[in-house]
């Protein structure tokens, strides 16, 4: 692989201690071009800005799939990923979706670590820091045909970030019955950039009511539950817990996943199936809702303490010992190294 190192370092400027998520980026990135039917083989270069065509097909037709996973260091200063295959092949099922040519898995692996390998001095040290990294796929063929791209480009960036919500933090959400986030048939499943840019407006209008959130519910009755801005959805009804299957509409979380395997091996009721809305209600007003919360790379396990449904509030009863607590401890020694992990989901990179 061809590296291109900088010639001095960012880092110091860095204020660790107070990073705001997602606007700080380490001193490389990872780039591939596919053209001519191939991609070529990704190089690393100095973290900067591009040089894009205004008619590239990406900002006149949406051509743009992306990933979001975080790079760990253990006690001993190991570099470690989550779960990076199940990252990898999502974005290549996202790709697929879009008419993108997916990267191939090699690559993508091959890249990352030497570019983890090159950065790790951004990848701060201690439960709830790491690296936040963000694979991604463009359009980028100099023309406004309504087409697919001829050309594309993947990268990897890095950001180096903190918890994202506040340790043991709980935030309210209201219940969108107006919008929709995905319908049947559409591209709800897959990492789309479209998908995000358009919850921009209706969780506004939430945050503008006092909501870090919103619920979404299905596009055709609005009855349904599915998702929690960018995180799945469980509830925990007396001792059993509940989450929507994944659909056309609903991501295929990695976390989501990784949360069904934890609960199914700590002999934890489940029910993977669809949600009503009112159940959840019903379940608030006669005191079984134990327990509201959202899964996701960027949170892990986000605790919700209520939410609004047509201007009625309803929470959970959170008991003293959490399923939450439970399975975000679990996932989070996982990652950092701390525990065994039965499941094969930390990848360590030599």
């Amino acid at each position: 692989m061809e590296i291109t190192k900088v010639t001095k370092s960012r880092i110091e400027q860095v204020d660790f201690d107070h990073l705001s998520f997602g606007s700080i980026f380490s001193d490389h990135m990872v780039q591939a071009r596919f053209e001519n039917g191939k991609w070529a083989f990704p190089e690393i270069v100095p973290y900067g800005d591009l040089n894009i065509s205004p008619a590239a097909s990406v900002f006149h037709y949406g051509q743009a799939v992306f990933e979001g996973m975080k790079a760990y260091k253990d006690e001993s200063g190991s570099i470690l990923l989550f779960r990076p295959f199940d990252h990898c092949h999502r974005l290549q099922k996202s790709a697929k979706r879009l008419q993108i040519p997916p990267i191939p898995t090699e690559h993508f692996l091959n890249s990352l670590e030497q570019l983890l390998k090159l950065d790790k001095s951004w990848i701060p040290t201690g439960i709830g820091n790491s690296l936040y990294v963000r694979p991604f796929i463009i359009g980028d063929s100099p023309e406004i045909v309504a087409s697919p791209s001829k050309i594309y480009k993947f990268m990897i960036i890095c950001s180096p970030a903190r918890s994202y919500y506040e340790q043991n933090h709980q935030i309210k959400v209201l219940v969108n019955t107006q919008h929709s986030r995905a319908a049947d048939g559409g591209v709800g499943y897959i990492k789309a950039a479209g998908n995000y840019g358009a919850q921009f407006f209706p969780t506004q209008l939430a945050i503008e009511r006092g909501y870090q959130q919103i619920i979404w519910t299905d596009s055709s009755s609005h009855q349904y539950i599915e998702e929690s801005g960018t995180m799945n959805l469980f509830f925990r009804v007396n001792d059993t817990l509940l989450t929507p299957p994944i659909s056309d509409r609903i991501l295929d979380g990695i976390t989501r996943k990784s949360v069904i395997q934890i609960a199914q091996d700590l002999n934890i009721p489940l029910e993977i199936r669809p949600i009503k809305i009112n159940e959840i209600v019903e379940a608030s007003q006669n005191g079984s809702l134990k327990e509201i919360f959202g899964a996701g790379t960027a949170v892990i396990i986000c605790p919700i303490s209520e939410f609004n449904y047509q201007n009625q509030h309803y929470c959970a009863h959170w008991p003293g010992v959490t399923y939450a607590q439970k399975i975000k401890k679990i996932i989070t020694e996982i990652q950092y190294n701390l525990a065994d992990d039965p499941y094969g989901w930390r990848y360590l990179i030599p």
